[in-house]
């Protein structure tokens, strides 16, 4: 099949996504649309039971992330993420192809050598043996992009125009649960959470393709899961994060959510110190402070790609690998976002590395199904 005929095979399924994700009138959801799963206070993360997926709840994602050096010293980062959507379609619908449940994928290469993001996206409907999300256990797919946990470790290859990889990520610490006992608030009202945890510090090996010439990579990564039916407080447009491996064997994740003047609705975050003990950050542990910023030269959006970051009463300077790390999402999720690998430093001295993801800074924030 051509380059051109895959294309346009995907930009039909992004249009069916985006038809059934529309809002539905009140009188459609009164006649029996999807009643989904919410996350509530008394809900506990339970493992292993949670590692797969949760079709009751509206969005979920497995997001993994990491810096990876090859054997010629060179760093880069790596990104891949998948989403699986539950649009609000009657679950009595008896066609074959209702998009029942969606599947959507995003992977990034940040290439220093290039100076920039490689990016792509996938999407399609999970049916059909073609896309897909297990309940039993992590494995989740589209086509032939997957990410599988295996004991204690995960797979996952990609395949986008001109980069492709194939990684193996070994856990080498427990799962870190966010929030109280996974239940991770983002705004003031209850129901504005998600059930959240993260498995930092994962020993990465594998290969890594660019341009046809495949070259043999090792490297540390970060795998965050997360779902939830109604995650952002009405006011929020967006929100920044970071998710860091600490040179100690600690972690550090915080966000905040922004409104649209740039003021925070909400603000958490997790650090894990090295013998394992945890912090869960309250909205007043937590401080973004905007520094650098840059422009996109294709969107014309502009982002703080470099901040001070206080959690926990500490502080870290995020320095990004590359400025030029936006990717374009709009074919998928109707998004621009910025998400690269970043440095964390303290008194001039390199203390770890993650990435920094911001959202909402052209537009306002949609998830997938909204």
């Amino acid at each position: 099949m051509s380059r051109q005929a895959v294309a346009y095979g995907r930009r039909l399924l992004a249009l069916a996504a985006a038809l059934a994700a529309a809002p539905v009138p009140p009188s459609a959801a009164a006649q029996g649309h999807v009643e989904y799963a919410v996350v509530g206070p008394e809900g506990r993360i339970d493992l292993p039971a949670d590692h797969g997926s949760h079709p009751d709840y509206r969005t979920e994602w497995w997001y993994v992330t990491g810096w990876l050096e090859t054997a010629g010293g060179e760093a880069l980062g790596f990104q891949v993420t998948f989403f699986r959507t539950r649009p609000d379609v009657p679950a009595g619908n008896p066609s074959a192809f209702a998009p029942t449940q969606l599947v959507i994928a995003h992977a990034a290469l940040s290439d220093t050598r290039l100076g920039r993001l490689r990016h792509a996206e996938r999407i399609a409907r999970a049916s059909h043996g073609l896309a897909g999300a297990d309940v039993a256990d992590t494995r989740v797919w589209l086509d032939d992009w997957q990410l599988e946990r295996e004991g204690d470790s995960y797979r996952t290859r990609v395949d986008g125009e001109g980069f492709a990889f194939e990684l193996a990520l070994g856990a080498t610490q427990p799962a870190m649960i966010n929030g109280s006992g996974g239940y991770s608030r983002k705004g003031p009202r209850p129901e504005s959470a998600s059930f959240y945890y993260s498995v930092p510090q994962l020993g990465v090996t594998g290969t890594v393709e660019r341009d046809g010439r495949r070259e043999a990579v090792t490297g540390l990564a970060w795998l965050d899961h997360e779902w939830s039916t109604a995650l952002l407080d009405e006011r929020a447009v967006g929100w920044d994060w970071i998710g860091v491996n600490l040179d100690d064997g600690g972690a550090l994740m915080a966000f905040r959510l922004r409104d649209a003047a740039g003021g925070e609705v909400w603000a958490g975050g997790s650090i894990r110190e090295p013998d394992g003990r945890l912090r869960i950050l309250a909205p007043n542990d937590v401080e973004f402070v905007p520094q650098r910023r840059w422009r996109s030269p294709r969107t014309g959006i502009e982002y703080p790609v470099s901040w001070n970051v206080h959690a926990g009463g500490q502080a870290w300077a995020i320095v990004p690998l590359l400025d030029d790390q936006e990717s374009d999402a709009r074919a998928t999720t109707g998004s621009v976002y910025w998400e690269g690998a970043v440095r964390a430093i303290r008194d001039d001295s390199e203390e770890g590395r993650g990435y920094l993801e911001l959202t909402g800074y052209g537009e306002p924030l949609r998830l997938p199904g909204d």
